[in-house]
């Protein structure tokens, strides 16, 4: 099992809030965390650096090859509320950070099984032989919108409000998170990613680079189509794959 990441600053803003880390365990089994911060130029690459360096701490600090299912997940679970604790706590006792917050999607690959946990607007989809599936459900006003039967997806991909998330890591002192598990066959691919690509990508144009390329390149070309439709937030993607 491999993991691959990028993240890009893009082509509008002055810095960048994303921020992703990922790793490998022992056993063989793979992480990946990625983070879209949000509150200014200062809380929002904060948020975003303080989450994803607790829920990596916490995850390699917690993992064992003997954990099952639950227990991963409740691990993930885990992970992630600690993160949001740490974010919260320094938006309300730093001035300069108040009401600062992140999105997060996290993913551990271990024995052909996929575990995700997310928050916000960050994807994970599953790319394999039978086609592309996107695992998570944005925490956003347009998917709202587009459940109720009022936007379609295409619509909510440049809707004004696309921007406007429901859940955040760090913005309240609990955190409401999503769990998936999904398979991971043979030959499958995990991304993670921020809005600032999947808001430049349809599922078939996603799976076809996914079919395209691998490895380094592959999040390279992510990033450089991202930039050559627009560009206009920063750019991070982490990819899972044999």
């Amino acid at each position: 099992m491999r993991v691959f990441t990028k993240s890009d600053i893009g082509l509008t803003r002055s810095s960048n809030q994303d921020y992703c880390m990922s790793g490998e365990f022992p056993d063989g089994a793979v992480w990946a965390v990625v983070c879209d911060g949000m509150g200014g130029a200062n809380g929002g690459s904060t948020a975003s650096r303080v989450a994803v360096e607790n829920i990596a701490e916490s995850l390699k600090s917690g993992y064992s090859e003997e954990l099952t299912p639950e227990e991963i997940r409740n691990l993930m679970m885990l992970s992630v509320e600690y993160a949001n604790r740490a974010v919260y706590d320094m938006s309300v006792h730093v001035p300069t950070l108040s009401g600062m917050g992140t999105t997060v999607v996290c993913a551990i690959v271990k024995k052909k099984r996929a575990h995700i946990v997310h928050a916000g607007d960050s994807r994970a989809y599953i790319c394999g032989d039978e086609g592309i599936r996107q695992v998570t459900t944005d925490h956003s006003v347009v998917q709202q919108l587009v459940d109720m039967g009022e936007l379609t997806k295409e619509q909510a991909r440049n809707h004004p409000k696309r921007n406007l998330i429901t859940r955040a890591l760090g913005t309240e002192q609990s955190l409401r998170t999503d769990y998936n598990t999904v398979e991971f066959d043979d030959g499958a691919a995990l991304v993670l990613c921020t809005d600032g690509m999947s808001n430049y990508f349809s599922d078939d144009t996603l799976l076809e680079y996914v079919r395209r390329y691998d490895g380094d390149e592959l999040t390279a070309r992510l990033v450089e189509h991202s930039k050559e439709l627009g560009g206009s937030d920063n750019i991070t993607v982490a990819v899972i794959s044999e």
